[in-house]
């Protein structure tokens, strides 16, 4: 049996407006009156999140001060996993059909992410995902789980998952930032890098995934057609 288990927001969710319309808020929620501000355009912002520049310095680009810089960062995380802002996730194009044709492949499918089960649901269910996932097939945080950071609480979903699961003859990982590839090393499963998430090339390279490709169409189309392991240029 081979297994494809899949990262949720990256592969298949298009995050990128959430992500902007939290900066958007968290800039006129902490400019004083009258302040003179800059906001970016979503493809400024977005490019400059996949290039993993901090929120301080996207504040400070801003027009913010230091000190308003810090109170932006914090309000950021306490604001971009939250509701109303789930509502602007949508998917990336192609992503269902990937999923179908994988399905129909008979290929055991998995998804492992960073979502809270609340907010894996709220998309499940806005979505029509579920008919891809069923219970046993789903790896996300538990509502009350205490995050540390993802490259180090992701790669212990993995290991949750492989306990649980039947064995696979051959398991393949896709995911869009440096804790899915994590995750994945650790277990010695090789894991394809999707362009469509909230890292560009130039960072997921830094981390050696066996492959990036565009997106999960492509990831699927190389693992159904069994390119991925004759390919010679795999970055």
């Amino acid at each position: 049996m081979l297994r494809l288990i899949t990262d949720f927001d990256g592969p298949i969710m298009d995050v990128s407006e959430r992500y902007y319309r939290v900066y958007q808020f968290c800039l006129a929620e902490i400019r004083r009156p009258g302040q003179a501000v800059k906001e970016l355009k979503k493809a400024e912002f977005w490019q400059m999140k996949r290039s993993r520049i901090s929120e301080k310095e996207i504040a400070l680009k801003s027009g913010l001060d230091e000190t308003q810089a810090q109170a932006f960062s914090q309000l950021r995380r306490n604001t971009v996993h939250t509701q109303p802002y789930f509502e602007y996730d949508v998917l990336v194009p192609g992503a269902v059909e990937a999923l179908l044709k994988i399905q129909e492949a008979g290929v055991d499918l998995a998804v492992m992410t960073m979502r809270r089960v609340r907010e894996l649901d709220y998309a499940f269910e806005k979505y029509d995902l579920g008919k891809f996932f069923p219970e046993n097939r789903r790896y996300c945080l538990s509502n009350d789980y205490v995050k540390t950071r993802d490259v180090d609480d992701k790669p212990l979903l993995m290991t949750k998952a492989l306990a649980e699961l039947p064995s696979a003859a051959a398991t393949w990982m896709v995911g869009d930032t440096e804790a899915d590839i994590a995750a994945a090393k650790k277990h010695n499963i090789q894991v394809m890098a999707v362009e469509s998430g909230i890292r560009d090339r130039t960072q997921l390279k830094l981390y050696q995934p066996d492959f990036i490709v565009p997106d999960l169409s492509t990831a699927v189309n190389m693992i159904l057609t069994s390119k991925v392991p004759t390919l010679s240029a795999k970055i």
